[in-house]
């Protein structure tokens, strides 16, 4: 499924629910539905920095495709967190590049956060964008 249809099911989903409470409740269950996340995972190196909540964001390449996996000590921001990673999973590094998460401003999601929780989660945006771009730089180890 590309960037596009992903973007298309999460709106037309959320729009589907009538009121931001109905939303909110949508996506904590989104992140409860997540699989485990492993307690070694929860190390400062994975931890997103200016975040209001404890939130680590693991990132992964397989098979030239990225993979993230994110958790919180928040449930919406586990579950926002959670919808931005598997939005962005299983594509390859040029397709992230190109994409955006402008759908939670289209569903109503961003502007019912704090500018805190707002800015954590542009933060796991952008720390996506940056392990992507990782992917596609030479490695001058070699």
């Amino acid at each position: 499924m590309s960037l596009e249809e992903k973007r298309t099911r999460i709106v037309e989903e959320m729009n589907y629910l009538p009121d931001r409470f109905e939303r909110f409740t949508y996506l904590v269950d989104y992140g409860r539905n997540q699989a485990a996340f492993p307690d070694e995972l929860q190390t400062d190196t994975f931890l997103i920095d200016g975040c209001q909540s404890q939130l680590w964001l693991v990132p992964e390449l397989k098979d030239g495709m990225c993979v993230f996996k994110a958790e919180s000590d928040s449930s919406i921001v586990k579950g926002i967190a959670s919808l931005i990673c598997d939005f962005y999973s299983e594509e390859t590094p040029e397709n992230i590049l190109k994409g955006d998460v402008k759908f939670l401003e289209e569903v109503g999601v961003d502007q019912h956060l704090s500018s805190n929780r707002r800015n954590g989660l542009g933060k796991v945006d952008e720390r996506i964008k940056r392990f992507a771009n990782s992917c596609l730089e030479p490695d001058d180890t070699q």
